[in-house]
């Protein structure tokens, strides 16, 4: 399909006149047209749920998490990597963002970068894919070259692919294993897919990091349980998750603290089981880490 001719690319009906709006009818016209974006997300949730589920067992037995796109597709796969390092005390080697011009694209342009499918390949190949990894290609219209190239490669080596579209029958949705395709329909801006279609790949990417990370044992009930209490303020917030789920006060859930070395999730264990850190830490090595197993093996 031509560019011209795709859901992207479209001219919106409701805002063909916001450039004579006061600004409080921009703000209500764009917020109206943000609210299609959640239930575009909604009807892909099937396709999403497929994602974290895969993906999870790739992570987990020891896969990358790499993200591939050109320009705001890009720059939230990189985001999105980023994040992952101290929300969830991951290795940063584990959460990789590529963007299309290498790293001096998440500030400025770097014209022709996205047009090149070699060079999607060549930097997938740079990092030494293997199977046992992720690759999330990204890309609004769903046909950038640069991801094309990338998830062709990833599917070669037998990673898990995995495409995000704001298009139907995306063209690397046809190339990835597992397609995402959120429609959000034409921009308030023609063309300026920063909007809702940024909008709806980082609540998809959201959901599916978020996800996998569940899934390695870095949440307990709805709490981060692998914070790094590395300054007063993550003790804080340590000592307080351990508090609040372990329902002891915060003095006592500093001392469990200290007893696990800081690792939180060991402390929980502690605190809730009247167990030693040694068979704690037994029972968390045996249940891959995942808090809530330990303590249901227990009842």
């Amino acid at each position: 399909m031509e560019i011209k001719n795709l859901e992207t690319e479209a001219r919106n009906p409701a805002t063909t006149h916001i450039d004579t709006m006061s600004a409080s009818d921009m703000v209500k016209t764009i917020n109206a047209e943000d609210q299609k974006v959640a239930l575009a997300v909604a009807g892909e949730s099937d396709q999403i749920a497929k994602a974290i589920d895969q993906a999870s067992t790739r992570y987990s037995a020891g896969g990358r998490l790499i993200y591939i796109g050109a320009g705001t597709s890009g720059r939230l796969g990189v985001l999105d990597a980023a994040e992952l390092v101290p929300t969830y005390g991951i290795k940063p080697e584990r959460a990789i963002g590529l963007i299309a011009g290498g790293k001096k694209a998440m500030f400025a342009a770097v014209e022709g970068a996205e047009d090149s499918i070699t060079m999607g390949e060549t930097d997938l190949k740079n990092l030494k894919l293997m199977a046992n990894d992720i690759v999330i290609g990204l890309a609004a219209s769903g046909r950038t070259p640069y991801v094309i190239g990338g998830l062709k490669y990833a599917a070669k080596v037998q990673a898990l692919t995995i495409a995000v579209a704001c298009v139907p029958n995306s063209v690397i949705g046809q190339i990835a294993e597992i397609a995402i395709n959120a429609v959000v329909g034409p921009e308030v801006i023609t063309g300026s897919t920063r909007m809702k279609a940024g909008t709806a790949q980082k609540m998809i990417l959201n959901m599916i990091s978020t996800g996998i990370m569940i899934r390695q044992g870095k949440v307990y009930q709805n709490v981060m349980v692998d914070v790094q209490p590395t300054n007063d303020k993550l003790v804080d917030r340590a000592c307080r998750i351990i508090s609040e789920t372990a329902a002891i006060p915060t003095a006592k859930a500093l001392s469990f603290l200290k007893k696990a070395d800081n690792d939180v999730a060991l402390a929980i264990v502690m605190a809730k089981t009247g167990k030693s850190k040694i068979v704690a830490k037994q029972l968390l090595a045996k249940h891959h880490g995942i808090v809530s197993d330990v303590l249901n093996s227990l009842n």
